[in-house]
């Protein structure tokens, strides 16, 4: 096969690549913007050029051969090659410029990154913010993220990951809830309390706790619950109960006095504590952009007291 034969069937292997990973051919015809029938002739044509069979098609679905899944891991890498050059343009560019897309948990997003991303916009001004707030689990290339926050104390392998700061959650309440009726010793006492909990699973009612080698568990229960820490700690300033917040969250109300640590000799555990990871693709070559964004936001977190 000639080096232009090769050439022509690029475009073919690109397009074989989103078949595969959409698993229909009318789902990567409308993601390219062509019809079905183009992408059809394509693999056809890639096929008959390659003098083999890599689709095993069937009236409900298509199926890569054997060789189709060689085929397939090899015109992979020549897309991510593909994509490696343009983000090497991109990162040699005098000036960062474009759209990073970025997602973090509710909370994170808006108490840590919001108030900073108002700061990055005004220093640098070619550079704009897509800011998506989710606490579901997102797919950097799915999703097309450029910068992932996740917490967790384990990140994902395949990714590049930079831990920004510990997440850690106490329990608090309003100084008038705890005058009206008492502040509890031990975390059994909870019992007593009206509690404001998650809620979003069973196990958020029950509230693990440590402090050196003890280890205690109490089944709380309550008038509320919230999946939002800020609507957690306006019930708790409200006099509702005792809560659970992440410490960046409570910092400013129990500063002020508005809010009192319930049980501070006591750690508080719960899945949503741990590292603050930050996330992106891990390719040879990061756009000047992400760089810029990824650096700023690390020294902006890691230099602020949460």
């Amino acid at each position: 096969m000639t080096t232009s034969k090769h050439i022509e069937l690029l475009q073919e292997m690109s397009i074989f690549v989103s078949v595969v990973n959409t698993g229909s051919f009318s789902e990567s015809a409308r993601q390219l913007g062509v019809s079905p029938s183009s992408v059809s002739r394509a693999i056809k044509h890639l096929e008959q050029q390659l003098g083999v069979c890599l689709l095993q098609r069937t009236t409900r679905s298509l199926r890569l051969s054997e060789t189709g899944r060689a085929v397939y891991e090899r015109c992979t890498q020549l897309e991510q090659a593909a994509k490696d050059v343009i983000s090497l343009c991109e990162s040699h560019h005098q000036t960062a410029q474009g759209v990073v897309k970025i997602a973090a948990p509710k909370a994170v997003a808006h108490t840590l990154i919001h108030p900073n991303v108002m700061v990055f916009l005004s220093e640098f001004p070619n550079i704009d913010v897509h800011l998506v707030l989710d606490d579901n689990a997102l797919d950097l290339i799915r999703d097309e993220i450029d910068i992932l926050f996740k917490i967790t104390n384990e990140p994902p392998q395949g990714l590049i990951g930079r831990s920004v700061m510990k997440i850690n959650h106490i329990l608090a309440a309003s100084p008038e809830y705890l005058a009206a009726h008492f502040a509890p010793t031990h975390p059994k006492e909870l019992v007593q309390h009206s509690c404001i909990a998650l809620g979003e699973t069973d196990a958020d009612a029950k509230w693990q706790f440590r402090k050196g080698t003890q280890k205690h568990t109490t089944p709380v229960s309550g008038r509320y619950k919230a999946n939002h820490t800020r609507v957690r700690l306006d019930a708790a300033l409200q006099g509702l109960g005792i809560t659970s917040l992440p410490v960046f969250v409570a910092k400013d109300a129990l500063a002020s006095g508005e809010l009192i640590q319930v049980l501070p000799e006591w750690d508080f555990e719960t899945n949503y504590s741990g590292e603050l990871w930050m996330l992106y693709p891990s390719t040879r070559h990061i756009p000047a952009k992400v760089s810029v964004f990824a650096d700023f936001i690390v020294q902006r977190l890691t230099t602020t007291c949460y």
